[in-house]
């Protein structure tokens, strides 16, 4: 398992939204499922996963025609929505999900309410891509309504709290 310390992908979302101008089948909660397999036995299109990790939602997985990330994420019945301060280049909700009017609970943290004003420092959605079936997951240096993705990729989400993110686990 790869794990990557938190400041990175925070530094990261904010070098990215500088560059750009500030432009299923459910599994148990807390596991991310394998996308769903063509008759070859992969995704030969592009491989989605979402893991809302905390937030006790079942894990999503999909394999879905090749297009604008917003666009594949919407064929797989993902929904985002996104942040006040950047629009959808940070995701703040997937499938409603933190709720508007639920406390979020985060080891170590007081619990808090996701508003979508900005990106939290306590938990947010992170985007993942991974450029072909082999390679090893990169946290997304762009946002769902730039990333562009052809068969062959994945991409992927994941509630990630506390100190250090994890890609999903394919």
């Amino acid at each position: 398992m790869t794990r990557v310390s938190r400041t990175a992908p925070l530094l990261a979302a904010i070098v990215a939204l500088a560059l750009a101008g500030c432009a299923a089948p459910a599994t148990a909660p807390g596991s991310t499922p394998e996308p769903q397999s063509t008759a070859a036995g992969d995704c030969s299109q592009v491989a989605v996963v979402v893991d809302f990790g905390p937030l006790d939602e079942p894990a999503i997985a999909d394999c879905v025609a090749a297009g604008p990330a917003a666009d594949i994420l919407g064929a797989a019945g993902v929904m985002t929505e996104g942040t006040v301060d950047y629009g959808d280049q940070v995701v703040c909700r997937v499938n409603g999900q933190p709720s508007a009017d639920a406390e979020v609970t985060i080891e170590g943290e007081a619990p808090f309410v996701e508003t979508c004003q900005t990106l939290s420092a306590v938990a947010y959605w992170a985007l993942w891509v991974k450029t072909s079936p082999d390679s090893e997951w990169e946290y997304a240096q762009e946002g769902v309504s730039t990333l562009e993705l052809t068969d062959g990729q994945s991409v992927g989400l994941v509630y990630t709290p506390g100190t250090e993110t994890v890609p999903p686990q394919d």
